[in-house]
């Protein structure tokens, strides 16, 4: 085996004991039955039980010789080969009787594989590998910070995840003739996964300290969703609910977060 297909076995398929894996499946190995395959009787049975199957990147295929002299190898050469134990991790493919080996296959792809000594009769299958189930991101305490849209530098949020699922935003951004508009709100106990959505409240009339609480005015102005990809990148969706702003969506990614706070 050249130094090429030694990498390529390394970074594909990693043929060493498995560790903990999503799901393991079982195929036979020729064997001697009266029914199915090629001959039947006292007579190996030339052929792979299940010859195709499909699984989970992560996921591993345990081969188990039930009978006969074979090995199971790669369509690809250099990919696998295996009987008692697999070439290039301190095995041997040569077709053998009695072994069982595991192989892990941790890349999505379609793989065919076949017995060397009888695969013109027909003994050979095919393994197609899924990409991997993504896990969905949920928002976490970690989350609490400061984000904005670097190509938008100027404005942004301030976001804080609280005890009783409560969500808090602060939009500090601008109205449509340049003025400072300050608007937030929370999303309490409605919030789940990666998304939360606050009803935003604009705050006007107050005065420079001391502050003459019988003068501030709150007034409905709309809902903020944000919907986070993972700890450091989301997006931010504005639906107004006042004449003369649009909606919009854009892309936001952290500026700060709170030191001893891990995300996730």
């Amino acid at each position: 085996m050249n130094a090429m297909m030694r990498w390529t076995l390394a970074v594909l398929l990693v043929l060493v004991a498995p560790g903990v894996w999503s799901k393991d499946y079982t195929v036979s190995v020729g064997g001697m039955t009266d029914s199915g395959g090629y001959y039947g009787g006292s007579t190996d049975v030339l052929m792979f039980q299940p010859a195709n199957i499909t699984i989970n990147a992560g996921d591993t295929v345990t081969f188990t010789n039930m009978g006969g002299t074979h090995n199971v190898a790669s369509d690809t050469p250099g990919l696998f080969r295996c009987a008692n134990g697999c070439d290039g991790s301190g095995g041997s493919g040569t077709p053998a009787a009695g072994w069982t080996v595991t192989i892990p296959f941790n890349t999505a792809g379609t793989f065919g594989y076949h017995c060397e000594l009888h695969v013109g009769m027909g003994m050979r299958g095919t393994i197609t590998v899924n990409p991997a189930p993504q896990a969905t991101f949920a928002i976490t305490p970690g989350i609490t910070g400061s984000w904005y849209n670097p190509d938008q530098s100027g404005h942004g949020f301030n976001l804080e995840v609280l005890p009783n699922n409560v969500f808090l935003a602060y939009w500090y951004v601008f109205d449509t003739s340049g003025k400072n508009l300050w608007l937030g709100g929370v999303s309490n106990g409605s919030f789940s996964g990666n998304s939360a959505t606050v009803n935003l409240t604009q705050t006007t009339g107050g005065t420079y300290p001391p502050l003459d609480p019988t003068k501030v005015v709150r007034t409905a102005w709309g809902t903020l969703t944000f919907a986070f990809s993972d700890c450091n990148t989301g997006t931010a969706t504005w639906t107004p609910g006042v004449v003369g702003f649009p909606s919009g969506t854009m892309p936001i990614k952290r500026l700060t977060g709170v030191s001893g706070l891990a995300c996730p």
